[in-house]
């Protein structure tokens, strides 16, 4: 059903975030999910930086392959690495992904 509002991720987002210690699923770093400002300055990142650090509710199965808002398929990814995972031309599943931007780490990148 297209026009069918969906569920917010507010409760099941938070609940991956503690379960997850806070930290992206895809890249393993530390996020925030209220204070982005507290954020910065902890981290010594600008304003700009740390909005890309901020807490988001990744499905692991999308809602168009048929994947639900259910804790178990909800997981805590940063923004950037849950926008740049789906910025791609072939989304690739939740496993692999981890898998590329962990080695672009070990690049340095």
């Amino acid at each position: 059903m297209p026009n069918q509002k969906r569920k917010s991720l507010k409760n099941p987002r938070k609940r991956a975030f503690l379960r997850q210690n806070g930290r992206c699923c895809y890249c393993h770093k530390p996020m925030w999910l209220d204070n982005s400002i507290q954020y910065a300055k902890q981290h010594g990142l600008t304003i700009r930086q740390a909005r890309q650090m901020q807490c988001t509710g990744e499905h692991l199965e999308a809602h168009k392959d048929g994947g639900s808002d259910s804790q178990e398929n909800i997981a805590a990814a940063c923004w950037f690495c849950n926008s740049h995972r789906h910025k791609r031309k072939n989304e690739i599943d939740p496993e692999r992904y981890e898998q590329y931007v962990l080695r672009r780490q070990k690049k340095g990148r």
